[in-house]
């Protein structure tokens, strides 16, 4: 019987993954072998006779389980990417398998003994830093994790983790499900007024693709979003906004009971491991360490950002009546056409005069040549290797003197099995298991345009900015070194790791940039330079109501996770709640916000979500250097290479900070760089 692609060693330049080979019925024996490995590597190192290390168990157990790792590695990245109900049936089987070998890890005695045999010794101990991180991550991942608790208390942990993984599951499938259900299908022209051109040509595409007359439109975000922008029918706009706000709201996916039930889990694991809620449990191992912290930031923001969106909104609003809008508040579904219409007028400046600029061909040039720019990259088209869908490319990524550092795996456009969004992940991780080096696979998924018989695939500014927020994340996995998995790449605190994304967004509206690569994909003719100072002056356009919109999904996220058993009793109460006083739109019945929060209800953002402005504070700053020595700077970029991408998680993370910028950072940088006062 031949063996399982899964778990066999690949032929291919770099050990590839074999794409071509994995099917869905490999999945769960490679699952179950590769639980058993573990096992008995972890049963190994607890046995061991000789008296417990830094290597013969701290290093050791970071090292056990690697085919669970890589298993797992390619499965789940595929369950967000190129999913299907076999698919999803896997996950719920493996599921409770993997929860109860993570258990059997993180509650076994034995292992825990010598874990804690050698914290004991730290401080007698010679150990470089990332060995002293390792070890402080260790002996906490037990603590964390129940290995301090009674016999009875461990097995209502496990009893709850298991629990916990089965509705985050449910959870994310219920919004892919919503999400998928819903079309809006015009079949008269007439209707269409206000749309640009790549958009009807999007809608028709989709219609021929699902064999429908006329156009069809999604909550995709390439069909969401511009729909809203630019369609003239506002009881269209309204129809797809409120099937948009209601996904996962009742029906046959209906989330509001996993909400709840989530949360309650998370709360009663959080107690049991002596924690007064989740949010607590999440923010001791994260930069801000507490709540308050976190609360602090949130209000900074808040107090100046709040008065100028409701002044930017009422603008708007007034603007809009001015031209014939007869609503007394302006609605949420005409917002962002309001919006564009405005920008259109006062900056000249209109998404669909720049979309033709941004041909997604010369875009991927462009963000290959500035990290080759910057760090010296070089991306090496690998089309011999196979990938798990057709649209898929992959890259050789070569450091400035050949060497190579990692895989590279794109995927952009929407398919009806892919999550919407955009994100990066690891196909493999970092690490050096007996001083050997196997350099990371890494992978950015997003929804762009697709290409149309007429026209190739065209970003907007925004997905523009996703690109180069998803490739931030990429070059701090691309350029990771070290030795050990859990201290490489991404693996940091959740409120450090949006620094790098949030950095590169910086080059989307500078001139210098953009005027190297952005032409007309039809004349050729370059981006004029008017055009270029239009957009950068608009930068901060509604950068309050922007701001203020990310902080009160920061506040329910808090709100959810420090929910006590006597809080609001239904979904719709706790938002309320939560997000009273902080309103810049009409708050509308029959929509909701926590049905399809998958960040924080099965996307790792739990009690989390304020990270994305943390690290805007801290990236604010950051570019900051770049601005004293030059946006294209290699003095700038090594310093941001060797202290924060390259170093992963393997010191504290404010440590790396003060030693990449010399100081502490600006708390106020943000706000200075969105000129809000």
């Amino acid at each position: 019987m031949d063996r399982n692609p899964l778990l066999s060693p690949s032929s291919l330049p770099f050990g590839a993954p074999r794409f071509d080979l994995f099917r869905a019925e490999h999945y769960l024996p490679a699952f179950r072998a590769a639980i058993a490995e573990g096992k008995a590597e972890a049963d190994a190192i607890a046995a061991n006779p000789e008296p417990p290390d830094f290597a013969n168990s701290v290093e050791a157990l970071e090292f056990a389980g690697a085919a669970l790792e890589g298993v797992s590695g390619i499965f789940f990245n595929l369950l967000e990417a190129e999913s299907d109900e076999v698919m999803q049936r896997i996950a719920e089987e493996a599921s409770p398998l993997l929860t109860e070998y993570e258990l059997y890890i993180s509650l076994n005695e034995r292992l825990f003994a010598r874990i804690r045999a050698v914290w004991e010794q730290r401080d007698t101990l010679d150990l470089a830093p990332d060995q002293r991180k390792l070890l402080e991550d260790s002996y906490k991942g037990f603590v964390r994790s129940g290995a301090l608790l009674g016999a009875e208390d461990k097995a209502e942990y496990a009893r709850l983790e298991e629990e916990l993984s089965l509705l985050e599951l449910r959870y994310g499938k219920n919004v892919l499900d919503a999400t998928n259900a819903f079309t809006l299908e015009v079949t008269d022209e007439a209707d269409l007024e206000g749309l640009p051109d790549y958009l009807r040509e999007l809608g028709a595409q989709t219609a021929r693709e699902k064999g429908r007359p006329g156009w069809v439109f999604d909550l995709t975000h390439p069909s969401y979003v511009p729909f809203l922008k630019f369609s003239a029918r506002a009881d269209l706009r309204e129809r797809l906004w409120r099937a948009y706000n209601a996904r996962a709201l009742g029906g046959p996916s209906d989330n509001r009971d996993i909400c709840l039930k989530i949360t309650d889990l998370r709360r009663r694991i959080a107690q049991l491991l002596g924690y007064p809620d989740w949010a607590a449990y999440v923010l001791e191992e994260r930069m801000a360490k507490d709540i308050g912290t976190v609360r602090g930031l949130l209000d900074r923001l808040m107090v100046p950002s709040l008065p100028a969106a409701r002044r930017e909104v009422a603008e708007l609003l007034a603007y809009a009546r001015q031209h014939g809008y007869g609503q007394a508040q302006m609605q949420p579904w005409d917002f962002s056409y309001w919006a564009e219409k405005y920008r259109a007028e006062h900056f000249a400046l209109r998404e669909e005069e720049l979309k033709p600029y941004f041909r997604l061909e010369d875009c991927i040039e462009a963000v290959f040549g500035l990290a080759t720019r910057l760090y010296g990259l070089r991306f090496e088209p690998r089309p011999d290797l196979p990938v798990y869908h057709p649209d898929v490319r992959v890259y050789d990524v070569q450091d400035a003197d050949g060497r190579h550092l990692a895989l590279f795996y794109a995927d952009f456009f929407p398919r009806p099995g892919k999550r919407g969004g955009a994100w990066m992940t690891n196909f493999r991780e970092l690490s050096a298991p007996g001083g050997e080096q196997r350099r990371p696979w890494v992978s950015i998924v997003t929804n762009f345009s697709k290409p149309v018989p007429d026209a190739p695939s065209l970003l907007t500014h925004d997905e523009l900015t996703t690109f180069l927020h998803e490739f931030g994340h990429a070059l701090h996995g691309m350029l990771a070194e070290g030795r050990y998995p859990s201290l490489t790449g991404t693996n940091v605190a959740r409120d450090f790791v949006e620094l790098p994304s949030q950095l590169m967004e910086n080059w989307a509206f500078e001139p210098a940039w953009l005027q190297t690569f952005a032409r007309h994909y039809r004349t050729g003719e370059p981006i004029p330079e008017a055009l270029v100072e239009r957009l950068a002056a608009a930068r901060n356009y509604l950068a309050a109501y922007y701001q203020v919109r990310q902080l009160r999904f920061g506040l329910l996220d808090l709100a959810w996770h420090t929910r006590r058993e006597d809080d609001p009793a239904s979904v719709a109460a706790l938002e309320e709640q939560a997000l009273s006083g902080c309103a810049v739109l009409p708050d509308i019945p029959g929509s909701c916000i926590s049905t399809a929060f998958t960040h924080i209800f099965s996307g790792g953002y739990s009690a989390g979500y304020y990270s994305y402005k943390w690290a805007e504070v801290l990236e604010a700053d950051a570019f900051s250097l770049f601005r004293e020595r030059g946006i294209f700077s290699r003095e700038a970029a090594a310093a941001f290479r060797e202290n924060i991408l390259a170093r992963g998680g393997s010191e504290p993370e404010d440590v790396l900070y003060r030693r990449f910028r010399g100081r502490e950072p600006d708390p106020d940088a943000l706000l200075k760089k969105l000129e809000i006062k």
